[in-house]
């Protein structure tokens, strides 16, 4: 696909979340379900091996195998695509980065070496490093605030100026990257989306999509035509998230877990609350409990039907 810019980098974009067995495996063909699903829903984007999509538990073989499928049916699709460099190890990003830039995306994802904190230099070094991989296709940085290595406004400008090559950041919130809105896309959480708009934010990776891919999108179209009716939605909606799934991060599921656990309540595919070893799932039985909570808060996310499997 074309490049992406930091001007066209923009609105709801989609993780590929993946379904697992009972074996740890990845079920590639519920997988492929799930993603038409997506591609089929009016999301401006997907993309792969963000935190929900679990990258840190990825083989490289299957890493290729999830990239080689998402460039095809995407590119079919006609929905652009991003795909997801991201690994603990710089050396091992490197490698994916060269092997994802080879399927020409519209931008790579990728997070920071993040065994050790990183020094500003080294900061800067590694988004150089990472961009001269990517053999010209443009770079995504994810900031997330569980990262060794916190980047703060000073620091984003720096590698805003220093790494042409990269267009975008998905910071924790928009306060940090507000002063960057002009040069760089600057993406959000995306039940913050709303909000943050109105400061600049071009768009969210977005956990609302986790829960409703064409919801997501039809909220992203009402922030500009209602944004009144959209600032209202996103305040019913993080109080749903504080009330409902808050409370399962606490009792200890990871961030993956509590992203499937959105999906199994939109019940949009036949994705499951599994994620992978060591990982606990938030069992399937408090589902529904949960669906009928998003149902009363958000109704307007939840028009689709559910599926069942």
């Amino acid at each position: 696909m074309q490049a992406l810019r930091s001007g066209t980098l923009s609105g709801i974009w989609a993780s590929v979340l993946l379904p697992v067995g009972p074996d740890d495996a990845i079920d590639f063909e519920r997988l492929r379900a799930a993603l038409d699903k997506v591609l089929g829903s009016g999301v401006h984007g997907v993309y792969t091996n963000g935190t929900a999509g679990e990258f840190f538990t990825l083989t490289e073989a299957e890493c290729d195998e999830l990239h080689a499928l998402v460039a095809e049916r995407a590119t079919v699709a006609g929905v652009p695509f991003q795909l997801g460099a991201s690994h603990p190890s710089g050396q091992v990003s490197l490698g994916r980065i060269r092997r994802a830039a080879a399927l020409r995306p519209g931008a790579i994802q990728v997070v920071l070496p993040d065994w050790l904190p990183l020094g500003q230099d080294e900061v800067v070094d590694a988004v150089r490093g990472m961009a001269d991989a990517a053999d010209g296709v443009p770079l995504v940085l994810y900031s997330p605030p569980y990262a060794k290595t916190q980047l703060g406004p000073e620091l984003l400008g720096r590698l805003a100026g220093e790494v042409p090559e990269l267009i975008g950041v998905k910071v924790p919130g928009i306060a940090v990257a507000r002063h960057l809105t002009g040069r760089l896309a600057v993406f959000v959480a995306g039940h913050t989306l709303a909000s943050a708009t109105a400061e600049g934010a071009a768009g969210s990776y977005s956990n609302v999509a986790c829960l409703s891919p064409a919801g997501a999108v039809r909220w992203y179209e009402s922030m500009r035509t209602d944004p009144a009716s959209a600032l209202d939605l996103e305040r019913r909606l993080r109080a749903f998230l504080d009330q409902h799934i808050v409370p399962l991060a606490r009792e200890g599921y990871c961030d993956p877990a509590l992203d499937k656990t959105l999906a199994a309540i939109g019940g949009w595919a036949d994705l499951g609350t599994r994620v992978r070893w060591p990982h606990r799932s938030v069992p399937p039985e408090r589902i529904p409990g949960l669906r009928a909570a998003a149902a009363a808060a958000v109704p307007e996310l939840l028009a689709e039907p559910v599926a069942h499997g």
